[in-house]
């Protein structure tokens, strides 16, 4: 009897033990990051674990790599085997990733009422042939940051509104003796220079690609780097500029180093801080330049989405974890690194407050954005354009035969 009464309490401990572990059974997802830029790796966790909290079930771990290695991180873990479920992509990747089906189609998990919430210049950063592979969470655009004490002492007004401007306000200041090189560019050989390159395609109203063929060899892609160039060589720009990348650019500018930089959203509040910038309280910002004749404003379309692969064996969860991460109540709350996707945010206090200035910049910037090419292709026209733009700026060949040699290389 005891034997028996002790299997059945034995039977039933299992059976307990096995609901148990049924009922706090845990989803594992993996999702790939970028360390640098927009939001901070302590915030990605800090969002990532408030998903948690909200979602015991679902486990997330997170991986960050420099965006140079995002692209080749993910496609080369789709064959892997293990690969991830989420990951945040480039605007200039849905084209390829859509092709070689790296994401999977979310067209029927946004509901129509999330298409009409979102700003629609955020859209097309996962959009590809009519359809949507993933959620926009950085939107973003490079603004002309300047050093408000710095152009005081000058004598300078109001920051410049042409690029024409911008060099003659930089030779002023030089001329004065305040700075040697007031300004600083990313034109380290990687993508970061093509977002420089095509915020001034876009002032001067040129064009990547037409019918289907390279076309920034001739017009406002000849001008863009021709423009590049001539501020180089001028002495103006800082001469490490060929070798930078945007982080390198914040802390020359953070340090007092330059008057006027070309960055992303994120540098606003950093440059801002006291704790790690010299200039805090001195930063003013701006949207990119125009072209006189040509365009009042510039701006590149830099912004990412997150996706979930088509190697994910957890689609549902992954998008779970990237509707709370996109989510309208936590970009609010994240709203100092990377301004958010909805459309009613900017009329709300808790993402304006302290930022008007960027707010101001961002309504002109935001709404000009100018896509770098849709095309499967893009990594090798943008390495062949990598190569054209250092080779000018070395005066290794002009920009006319630079482009004419990116434009055989491109793969188009």
């Amino acid at each position: 009897m005891l034997k028996s009464l002790n299997k059945t309490l034995l039977g039933a401990a299992l059976i307990g033990a096995s609901f148990a572990s049924h009922a706090f059974a845990e989803t594992t997802i993996n999702a790939l990051f970028m360390a640098q830029a927009a939001y901070s790796e302590a915030d990605v966790r800090a969002m990532t674990d408030a998903f948690s909290k909200a979602n015991p079930d679902i486990k997330v771990n997170l991986e960050f790599v420099p965006y140079e290695g995002l692209h080749d991180k993910t496609v080369l873990a789709q064959g892997s085997g293990g690969g991830y479920d989420v990951v945040l992509f480039d605007v200039i990747w849905p084209a390829e990733y859509a092709t070689n089906k790296v994401l999977v189609d979310v067209s029927s998990r946004i509901s129509d009422d999330t298409k009409k919430s979102v700003l629609p210049g955020a859209w097309t950063t996962v959009q590809y042939d009519g359809k949507y592979y993933g959620m926009p969470w950085i939107l973003d655009t490079k603004y002309l940051f300047y050093n408000k004490e710095i152009l005081e002492k000058a004598g300078i007004k109001t920051p410049p509104k042409t690029w024409d401007e911008l060099n003659e306000q930089a030779k002023t200041i030089k001329d004065k003796g305040l700075l040697a090189t007031p300004i600083a560019w990313s034109w380290s050989q990687a993508e970061a220079a093509i977002c420089d390159y095509a915020t001034l395609v876009s002032a001067y109203k040129g064009d990547f690609i037409k019918d289907g063929k390279p076309d920034f060899q001739t017009g406002g892609g000849l001008d863009a780097l021709k423009y590049m160039v001539t501020s180089y060589k001028s002495g103006l720009t800082n001469p490490n500029s060929k070798e930078f990348l945007e982080e390198d650019v914040r802390k020359v500018f953070e340090n007092g180093d330059a008057a006027f930089a070309l960055n992303w959203t994120y540098m606003y509040n950093m440059a801002n801080d006291p704790k790690d910038s010299k200039v805090a309280g001195k930063v003013g910002v701006v949207p990119a330049p125009g072209v006189a004749g040509k365009s009042e404003a510039s701006a590149v379309n830099g912004s990412m989405g997150l996706g979930v692969t088509s190697a994910s064996k957890h689609p549902d969860e992954a998008w779970k974890y990237i509707s709370y991460m996109t989510s309208q109540a936590t970009q609010n709350q994240y709203a100092k690194l990377s301004l958010p996707i909805w459309a009613s945010s900017y009329s709300d206090p808790a993402v304006t407050k302290g930022q008007e200035e960027l707010i101001g910049a961002a309504k002109v910037g935001l709404a000009v954005m100018y896509p770098r090419p849709t095309t499967p292709k893009y990594q090798e026209l943008s390495t062949a354009l990598q190569q054209a733009i250092q080779e000018s700026l070395l005066g290794q060949s002009s920009p006319e035969d630079a482009l004419k040699s990116a434009a055989s290389n491109s793969g188009l």
